[in-house]
């Protein structure tokens, strides 16, 4: 009998202890995607926009670590809509970001909810070149399932020996971001972006206790993104991130090379993505990409090469992302209006 008590409870104590230690990554940094270019709010409020197009609709999906434990489920929606300023070339984007993650056997979730405003400043005529500017802001609320926690206190009949009012509380959370998008040459197909961000920086209160000390850490996130043609049917697209939030930094770069299928090239029938991601020293990272006019289906897998590849078998997460961009039912008819000169990513 004993024999069999002791491994399991090993496997329970192995158990626990991962979900704390993801519990507790999750409150120190931010909730993040491998798939970071389909959530681009969640990089910098001032890529709000940029796309081809005046409406983009964008959901990421992602489940990772269940071969270790139930660690972490996170969903993303935002949904942007492009206007024209008066008879300049500048626009207005009007945006929101919806973000849902729930982590651990406690289920401690989080949910976000933070409108976002991006002003694109046309700076030249002639050719694609745009300073953006954004800000994003709105509630953010954490809760988790106090029945499900399990502490010493409540085998000595004590509860949970836990002395916060509530399992929930809510903050207002903010970022503002800038960016530059250009055109390379006389082809509007080549082209690059670079952009940094600062989120958090009104200091939000983040702890059940109320404690007024525990602060969600600023986070400054600097981005690029660059776009050019191999031949006439296809192209690189290259991204990378970089981000640090107190003691942790995170590295996250690849490409996608990119094979228009149909007649007419300019507006293809299919176009079929393959390539990689590499989150420094955490996960490498295969993607595929499917576009059909005006949807996209993403599809990726993150390969633990971690130092918890041997815990996770080099298993991390998947990733599905649904994108919708295109113009809406008033504008379709004068799409020249609303080609926000700028990357196509």
């Amino acid at each position: 009998m004993q024999k069999r008590i002791l491994p399991a409870l090993k496997q329970l104590v192995l158990l626990t202890g991962i979900s704390m230690i993801l519990i507790c990554s999750a409150a120190a940094q931010d909730i993040h995607f491998s798939q970071f270019y389909e959530a681009p709010l969640l990089r910098n409020p001032s890529l709000a926009g940029i796309f081809t197009g005046n409406v983009r609709v964008q959901a990421v999906y992602r489940d990772q670590w269940t071969s270790v434990t139930n660690a972490y489920k996170t969903g993303s929606l935002n949904a942007e809509y492009k206007m024209h300023v008066g008879k300049s070339n500048d626009f207005l984007t009007a945006a929101i970001q919806l973000l849902y993650d729930r982590a651990g056997t406690i289920s401690w979730v989080s949910t976000h909810v933070l409108p976002a405003i991006n002003y694109h400043k046309s700076l030249s005529n002639e050719k694609n070149r745009y300073l953006s500017l954004g800000f994003m802001g709105g509630l953010v609320q954490r809760h988790f399932d106090r029945t499900k926690m399990t502490t010493n206190s409540q085998y000595d009949g004590m509860g949970d020996g836990e002395n916060f009012p509530s399992p929930q509380y809510s903050y207002f959370d903010a970022a503002v971001g800038m960016s530059y998008n250009t055109q390379l040459n006389d082809n509007p197909d080549n082209n690059m972006f670079v952009g940094v961000a600062y989120h958090h920086f009104n200091h939000p209160k983040n702890s059940f206790y109320r404690d007024q000390s525990a602060e969600v850490n600023p986070k400054l996130v600097a981005s690029a993104g660059f776009r050019f043609s191999v031949t006439e049917a296809s192209y690189f697209t290259v991204l990378a991130d970089y981000s640090t939030q107190a003691q942790f930094q995170e590295i996250m770069a690849g490409a996608l090379y990119g094979i228009k299928l149909g007649e007419d090239l300019d507006k293809p029938l299919y176009t079929v993505h393959g390539g990689a991601f590499l989150r420094w020293n955490d996960a490498f990272v295969p993607v595929i990409k499917l576009d059909y006019q005006p949807f996209s289906v993403s599809f990726s897998y993150d390969i633990n090469i971690s130092k918890l590849k041997t815990s996770s078998y080099g298993r991390g997460g998947f990733e599905l992302g649904i994108t919708y961009a295109g113009f809406n039912s008033l504008d379709k008819d004068n799409p020249d209006l609303y080609k926000l000169r700028c990357p196509r990513f």
